[in-house]
């Protein structure tokens, strides 16, 4: 169960929620008074009028809604630790080459909730060896 509580808004409408029973992700809305110009290539931050309260060990992640994406309105992923408790920002980038709208209270993101193993670091002078060693993007191949 994940507390969340409503920032600038009494509106239920912002409340994260599933669009079906069984869906990963909870829905983030755009907390706007006004449409929104989305020109090409830009990026905007927008508030979404929720915050929630991560258990210790696990992570929220923002990801992008398929349907928003298709219109060329997507989500940068992002990242929710689980001691914030600010109002959630989404950052929304345009990706196609003409200017959208993005309207008040549309939905744009999805919040997921995942276990987060919490790493400790250690300096090394050397790291072990493995098959793939240093060799990175693209090194696999196309196929």
């Amino acid at each position: 169960m994940i507390n969340y509580k409503l920032v600038n808004t009494h509106d239920p409408i912002f409340e994260p929620t599933r669009k079906h029973p069984g869906d990963a992700g909870a829905d983030l809305r755009a907390r706007i008074d006004h449409p929104l110009i989305l020109h090409p290539e830009s990026i905007v931050k927008i508030p979404t009028g929720v915050a929630v309260e991560i258990p210790p060990e696990h992570v929220g992640l923002v990801f992008p809604r398929s349907g928003a994406s298709s219109e060329g309105k997507v989500a940068l992923i992002g990242t929710i630790d689980s001691g914030y408790r600010g109002e959630i920002f989404m950052s929304i980038s345009n990706i196609i080459d003409k200017t959208l709208v993005i309207e008040p209270n549309e939905r744009l993101a999805q919040l997921v909730i995942f276990p987060c193993y919490i790493a400790r670091f250690f300096k090394v002078d050397e790291l072990s060896g493995s098959d793939r060693g240093v060799d990175g993007f693209g090194s696999t191949g196309k196929f």
